[in-house]
């Protein structure tokens, strides 16, 4: 994988009213017939959907948002989330199902006559605890210097990194991509700045070498500044732990 991943490019806006919603909501399935509704009077509408290519059924302009590109780069939190584009610039959103809103948003009156007046949204995939971190990675992009090491698909990669010399036999966590780049939000320093000169090679120690170390040891990103200027002073003329490390 390359290492110098650039920030992807956000997808086209479409012009007018966009929803977002995902066929796992009841509230989405509710409101199938509005979006039926919308799509045939006005300027129509485009509708994202986060799981299923053929949902909601009926609407010319549906898109299926299976890599969540445009979910994460709006900033969708809640489906389903209708908003009003204009000139590539969001105008307006609402989230949920209200009526009242729905009707100010489109500007179409008597929407959903067999709806209640207010439902809940459920939460978006692409705010989905297991999928954020891929997700910032994918489409935020990276600056991550370090090289990446592939492991095989069939090869254990705790005993890979033991063969490979990460570890003295001690359980360490395979430093992903993902959960470097976490550990990374821990600080507000950059990755590429130099901490200290690390004995016994002597060689410079980046904010991203101490960061992709703490992920094997399993630290959480809050604690990293701790880490960092634990190195930083270890590193000292004072504390001299390259005397220490020759010490028997």
């Amino acid at each position: 994988m390359s290492s110098d991943q650039k920030q992807s490019v956000p997808p086209h806006l479409p012009e007018g009213l966009v929803a977002v919603v995902k066929k796992d909501c009841p509230t989405c399935v509710d409101v199938q017939s509005v979006l039926q509704e919308l799509s045939e009077q006005g300027s129509g509408i485009t509708v994202y959907c986060q799981d299923d290519p053929n949902f909601p059924e009926g609407i010319p302009n549906a898109i299926y948002d299976e890599s969540l590109e445009f979910s994460w780069h709006n900033n969708v939190e809640t489906v389903p989330t209708l908003i009003y584009l204009q000139g590539g610039k969001e105008m307006a959103r609402t989230v949920g199902w209200s009526r009242a809103d729905w009707e100010a948003l489109s500007g179409v009156p008597g929407l959903g006559k067999d709806l209640p007046d207010m439902r809940p949204g459920c939460g978006s995939m692409s705010v989905d605890p297991g999928l954020t971190d891929a997700l910032a990675l994918q489409f935020g992009g990276t600056s991550l210097q370090s090289r990446r090491v592939e492991i095989a698909t069939l090869e254990d990669e705790f005993e890979a990194m033991f063969d490979r010399g990460w570890s003295d036999g001690l359980p360490v966590i395979p430093p992903t991509e993902e959960r470097v780049a976490k550990m990374l939000a821990g600080t507000t320093r950059a990755g590429d700045e130099v901490v200290a000169i690390v004995p016994p090679s002597l060689v410079e120690c980046t904010v991203e070498k101490v960061a992709i170390n703490a992920v094997m040891a399993g630290c959480k990103p809050e604690y990293l500044p701790v880490v960092l200027a634990a190195t930083e002073a270890a590193c000292t003329d004072q504390f001299n732990i390259h005397g220490l490390l020759c010490t028997l």
